[in-house]
């Protein structure tokens, strides 16, 4: 896996929390949705590297 996507999908993975467990926290819904998109987002990216990375080898 390239070494910028997977920092990116980590870091798009633990904002993604974060922001989860804020809007659980504060009662926020739409916060707590935004979270779980970015968790999404970050999986999805993970996801492709890594199948990127079997083609490859």
């Amino acid at each position: 896996m390239s070494g910028t996507e997977k920092t990116k999908a980590t870091a798009e993975q633990a904002k993604g929390k974060t922001k989860e467990a804020l809007g659980r926290v504060s009662g926020n819904e739409r916060m707590t949705a935004e979270g779980r998109a970015e968790q999404a987002k970050g999986d999805a990216r993970q996801a492709k590297e890594k199948t990127k990375d079997t083609f490859r080898h």
